[in-house]
């Protein structure tokens, strides 16, 4: 793995633990009104965990796991992330982008890791700092 891919994954980790952690809580206050399973084991840990990834990278390019790492996520013309790449992004990298991964492995990731293919799509680039 490159070192950026690297550092991307471990950053993933983070962010799904905290988001893990989130979701408990939300889900232990939900449980009460909404009693169908289902729902909060499908439901609640993504709108949760695209919640708070949408909301970190808005406001500051970073979330939690990527400002752990000295990561950053920009924009390829360098200005701010629009909602719709974040939306873009986060829903290519969660539905899609195991396909691209699975088909060629090897032109999976270019420019050292700062570009997968759900950052094509997306326009974004992650940059360390």
């Amino acid at each position: 793995m490159k070192s950026i891919t690297n550092k991307r994954t471990k950053a993933f980790i983070i962010d799904q633990v905290i988001s893990t952690v989130v979701t408990s809580g939300v889900e232990y206050v939900l449980r009460k009104k909404i009693k169908n399973g289902a729902f909060h084991t499908l439901l609640t840990p993504t709108v949760v965990m695209w919640g708070l990834e949408y909301a970190q990278l808005r406001k500051n390019g970073q979330t939690v796991g990527y400002k752990a790492l000295g990561l950053a996520l920009e924009n390829e013309d360098g200005s701010p992330l629009s909602s719709c790449q974040i939306a873009k992004r986060m829903l290519y990298r969660d539905f899609i982008s195991t396909f691209h991964y699975i088909k060629n492995r090897k032109t999976f990731e270019k420019d050292e890791g700062a570009i997968l293919p759900h950052d094509v799509i997306a326009g974004t680039v992650v940059k360390e700092v």
